[in-house]
């Protein structure tokens, strides 16, 4: 792929508000001066120099702390400390699930100064009820060129609680060289999708591998292809059903058929329903599987060196191919604003948690450290970082963006209350798995949503 200028690459992001909650955020101005680095680091600079020895304690849903997401949050960290002496960081970090088990019994008992949140409805509602998280002044990050639009999911009653790290993308990995090796083509339309599915089952791949067990991929993976059933219908869609609790409509059904007809193809490895994130990562990075359905956050598969060079220098993606008969076309793409950071309302060292934040979300940090290291899209603008030493697979994902005629917001899973969230990502592996047919499936997660 012949490489863009950065500024075009990154004119797709400035769609407004469309990535924010379940389609229905408002605009935020984006000031680009380089004010926030000067104001924060002299704020920091004057805390250091009071002398006083402060330990802070961050909780992390990033365990892997050498490659991605965990080794630019952990770089920021080690540069803190590093600028201010007489501050110590202590981190605990867990994977996603244990995260959020953890994350509310520390809501009930304290949490620590600095966590990690997602600016969804399903997991932030419920949160902000219970008060645990500190008011930011969103004034101060008016010079943090953070996306228009990027924090509307972080707010409530107009108050802003946490900052969002990404803009996340659902994408297919896939294996280039595999595919021309074997003479197989990205699929443009889902029936060509069916038929790659069995071509790669007929050389004994397993197509896709899919992460079943946690629930929630297949979720995102459902938001996909919805995309391209509803187009811009989606948000409305869904938004009214979780209003209603009634999910009885074409768009949403036909998507669960579709969700269903590949997993009766085949299209996911033996097991899928039960196994977990790392288990089907392994499955695409140890070449047993074709494709690989995440989001972009998984992009530094592309700089991670631990994953074999033929590999990771081969990794591509795609979104899911357009549907006959869906009102999406092939640029109606799955994207959201999702994970970020907060601070914890009753912290007894909030104001340097709130430095620490911060300092983190400077541009020349999170967003730089970020794009450097191949994690993906930042919530913040990142044009002035172009390398010329982009993957591939960093462009590719950054053109799905550019050329995006509309996105999703917020996956479906993450459009209610915590009790749809549940049943959507406990039930969707039983309706995949034909333990549970649509209409149960249906009726269950609608009577979640009362």
């Amino acid at each position: 792929m012949k490489k863009k200028s950065f500024a075009a690459l990154m004119s797709g992001i400035m769609l407004a508000g469309v990535l924010a909650g379940c389609g229905t955020g408002t605009t935020a101005s984006n000031n680009q001066s380089e004010s926030a680095t000067t104001n924060t680091t002299a704020a920091a600079d004057s805390t250091a120099a009071a002398g006083e020895t402060v330990t802070l304690k961050i909780f992390s849903n990033l365990p892997d702390r050498k490659n991605g997401q965990g080794l630019v949050e952990q770089q920021i960290i080690d540069d803190y400390m590093a600028e201010n002496q007489n501050v110590k960081i202590e981190v605990e970090a867990l994977d996603e699930e244990a995260y959020k088990t953890k994350f509310k019994a520390y809501a009930m008992n304290g949490m620590p100064d600095v966590v990690s949140i997602w600016g969804q409805p399903s997991f932030l509602d419920e949160v902000l009820d219970a008060g645990v998280l500190a008011e930011l002044n969103e004034a101060d990050y008016k010079d943090y060129k953070f996306i228009s639009g990027s924090l509307e999911g972080f707010k409530k009653d107009g108050k802003l609680y946490g900052l969002p790290r990404n803009t996340d993308v659902q994408v297919i990995y896939y294996n280039q060289k595999m595919f021309e090796d074997n003479g197989w083509k990205v699929p443009s339309t889902y029936d060509e999708l069916l038929k790659l599915v069995a071509d790669i089952k007929g050389k004994g791949i397993t197509p896709i591998a899919m992460d079943g067990g946690d629930g929630w991929p297949m979720c995102t993976f459902l938001t996909d292809i919805m995309a391209k059933v509803a187009g811009t219908n989606y948000a409305k869609i869904i938004s009214e059903s979780v209003a209603s609790g009634n999910f009885d409509t074409p768009e949403f059904k036909r998507s669960l058929e579709i969700l269903k007809e590949l997993a009766d193809a085949g299209a996911f490895q033996t097991g899928y329903d039960a196994q977990d994130y790392g288990t089907a990562m392994n499955l695409f990075t140890n070449g047993q599987a074709a494709m690989f359905a995440m989001g972009s956050w998984e992009c530094s598969m592309a700089k991670n060196e631990d994953i074999p060079e033929e590999i990771r220098t081969n990794i591509r993606a795609f979104t899911f191919p357009v549907i006959d008969g869906g009102q999406g076309g092939a640029n109606d793409i799955s994207a959201w604003n999702g994970g970020g950071y907060a601070v914890a309302a009753d912290s007894k060292v909030k104001d340097e948690a709130i430095k620490f934040l911060n300092y983190m979300y400077q541009p020349e940090k999170l967003s730089k450290y970020g794009w450097e290291n191949g994690v993906g899209m930042s919530a913040q603008d990142q044009k002035s970082y172009l390398t010329g030493d982009e993957t591939e697979l960093q462009l590719s994902v950054m053109d799905m963006v550019n050329n995006a005629t509309s996105v999703s917001g917020t996956p479906i899973n993450d459009c209610g209350p915590a009790t749809f969230k549940t049943a959507m990502e406990s039930e969707i592996q039983s309706y995949t798995n034909g333990s549970e047919d649509i209409d149960t499936f249906i009726k269950s997660i609608g009577e979640a949503c009362k």
